[in-house]
């Protein structure tokens, strides 16, 4: 694997950042019959909410572009406070998925928030079975499933729980 950084995100980066959450959405919205203008407006609005929610309500997070070689490639935003970290978001452009990218930046986290005896959390898109697969894969475990009228499950990982496993 090429060399992978992280830093943090500054206002220069918010052009990628607005391409790559229209990519994690691309399938989401390819069957809704709306012109390409509109699906792109509605796009970035909602990457403006979700930027602004973010950055207000994890003030405290970080907030970290993904790099290979210098180019940006994603985004980890990552609450390192007890009780636990969590996992804001983590997502990836489409050519840097499924080269365990994402697998070795969490890794690198659990052992982080093992280190300091604390768990993780996370919630993610009870659609999107690739990002549950590999946070299963990783030792995380539903611990909230609204049903099926929730759009996300909320998963938990801790130390404790691979020394039970």
């Amino acid at each position: 694997m090429r060399a992978i950084t992280l830093r943090p995100i500054v206002d220069a980066d918010i052009p990628f950042l607005r391409m790559l959450y229209a990519q994690t959405r691309a399938a989401e919205l390819a069957p809704v019959p709306w012109p390409a203008e509109f699906k792109q407006k509605f796009l970035d609005d909602q990457f403006d909410l979700q930027h602004r929610h973010y950055v207000g309500f994890f003030a405290n997070a970080d907030f970290l572009l993904i790099e290979r070689q210098g180019e940006p490639i994603g985004r980890l935003y990552l609450l390192r406070e007890p009780p636990g970290f969590l996992i804001i978001d983590i997502a990836l452009v489409e050519a840097a998925r499924g080269r365990g990218i994402a697998s070795a930046l969490i890794t690198h986290a659990q052992s982080t928030a093992a280190s300091l005896g604390l768990a993780m959390s996370l919630h993610v898109d009870r659609r999107n079975a690739g990002a549950r697969s590999l946070y299963e894969r990783l030792g995380f475990v539903v611990v909230d499933d609204e049903g099926e009228n929730s759009s996300h499950l909320a998963m938990r990982w801790s130390a404790d729980q691979l020394k039970t496993a």
